[in-house]
């Protein structure tokens, strides 16, 4: 007779395949085998309805930050419910909305010594998500140089990266550089200029990194110099490039695109989507070349991986562009139902809170150490072609062939195998392609960083050294 809760499973199971639609899945194939449910979780651990219990080594899509049921965050969650779940932001405000700008300007604030004018990232806009915030970041940078005091209507266009992920929204569709992500709305997209990305492994133009002087960098320069007339803004991802790949920038190229950009009066947005809150060991990825962007787009663990919710940071001289008379409709036209959601506000600033009362930033030299150390011992793998890494995030590159970095068939499904096999050994991992993601949470103790590590090189080992062709 089965137990209560496996009927429950088997019941769940069902449902699922009948009626859930997963993002950036193909749904014929992915009812070949049961889906695994997560029906709760502790700490860096997550638990399936049938009770097993698996490490979360992607810190639940890169946000998850001090771990799952932190008692704080609990706490905070608990005592907002019991004043107000939510309120609008249009017309009105609320108390930890207000009391989380305040805090983010202030942790915002070192990053001001870069401006010419010393005042850094004062303004704060909420939205939902990473994508909402770049998005936010888009449109306020075109409607900037057409209100500012000397209008620059022509500046219309945006420079992103080759390989970028911004976001699914149209705006960010636009900027996007990942085929496989976007090639089917092309005809909806606006046009934007291309720089090379910074992929030091498979160059894109054809360099070696001993010998290059970050040409990708004069590439992006050279764009600038002959279409900063008509150029907005530039966006990148700060340091790393999460969704082309982990690709890690060299060190300076952050620095030379914000001079390149004061130089060509266009202005800077940063992801830090993915890139925020410690993940490359300093609570903002732009701290590490002293970059303060005219936008700072925030999400994903700026609430620990708790609510949805996100922030879009910006100067006052962005923010003096949409003041005027309620006839001249200067204002931002732009929000959402959420925005400034009281509970997402209230976690996001017990996150911040942990920060502080755990040193999360100052534990962390220990574990990046001993995760670098582990990487190296997968970079010698037959079948890993290159591991990158910048704090608490890395990429391990699948190749067929290490010689000459010749890629698996598209139909081997190598990265996806790799996975399915970590799963086996109790880690959870999701792959890009044939590129396997560790981003564990933050606050992982070194034990588990050991053991999410040595199950993924077990993984990889055992998937690429087998003649097997299936999961």
């Amino acid at each position: 007779m089965k137990s209560s809760k496996s009927s429950q499973g088997g019941l769940l199971q069902q449902w699922e395949r009948d009626h859930v639609w997963h993002p950036f899945t193909q749904m014929a194939e992915s009812t070949a085998e049961p889906p695994l449910i997560i029906e709760s979780a502790d700490g860096c651990w997550l638990v399936d309805c049938e009770g097993n219990r698996y490490l979360d080594g992607v810190s639940s899509m890169w946000c998850n930050v001090h771990g799952h049921r932190h008692p704080t965050l609990d706490a905070a969650v608990t005592e907002q419910l019991g004043k107000v779940a939510h309120s609008t932001l249009l017309g009105a405000s609320n108390v930890p909305a207000i009391r989380l700008a305040r805090k983010l300007v202030e942790l915002a604030a070192p990053l001001s010594a870069d401006r010419p004018d010393g005042r850094g990232l004062t303004r704060v806009f909420y939205s939902d998500d990473g994508a909402t915030a770049v998005e936010v970041a888009l449109k306020m940078a075109f409607q900037y140089w057409r209100q500012r005091e000397d209008p620059r209507p022509e500046k219309t266009k945006f420079v992103s990266l080759g390989g970028a992920y911004h976001g699914d929204t149209l705006g960010d569709v636009s900027l996007g550089g990942v085929e496989r992500f976007h090639r089917l709305f092309k005809p909806l997209l606006f046009p934007t200029y291309r720089a090379p990305s910074h992929y030091c492994y498979r160059c894109p133009l054809g360099l070696e990194r001993s010998t290059c002087q970050i040409d990708c960098l004069a590439e992006l320069v050279r764009i600038l110099e002959a279409h900063h007339r008509e150029i907005a803004a530039v966006v990148v991802e700060p340091l790393v490039q999460g969704a082309a790949g982990m690709i890690t920038a060299p060190e300076g190229y952050l620095r030379g695109v914000r001079d390149a950009t004061r130089r060509s009066d266009v202005l800077l947005i940063a992801d830090e989507v993915a890139v925020g809150f410690g993940r490359t060991g300093t609570m903002f990825a732009c701290e590490q070349e002293k970059v303060c962007p005219d936008f700072l787009c925030l999400a994903k663990g700026l609430s620990g991986g708790y609510l949805p919710i996100a922030a879009t940071l910006t100067t006052e001289d962005v923010y003096g562009a949409f003041l005027g008379s309620y006839a001249e409709q200067k204002a931002f036209s732009h929000g959402h139902t959420y925005t400034g959601n009281p509970l997402g506000a209230a976690v996001a600033l017990a996150s911040l809170k942990v920060f502080e009362e755990e040193r999360t930033l100052e534990q962390l030299p220990k574990k990046l150490a001993l995760f670098k150390q582990k990487l190296a011992q997968m970079a010698v793998l037959r079948h890993v072609g290159h591991t990158r890494s910048r704090g608490l995030m890395a990429g391990i590159e699948l190749v067929a062939d290490k010689q000459t970095k010749a890629p698996y068939g598209v139909d081997q499904r190598m990265g996806a195998r790799v996975c399915r096999a970590a799963r086996d050994h109790g880690v959870l991992l999701r792959p890009l392609g044939d590129l396997i993601v560790l981003m564990p949470p933050l606050s992982i103790p070194p034990d588990l960083l050991e053991q999410l590590c040595d199950v993924a090189r077990r993984a990889i080992v055992e998937v690429t050294e087998s003649n097997a062709h299936a999961v």
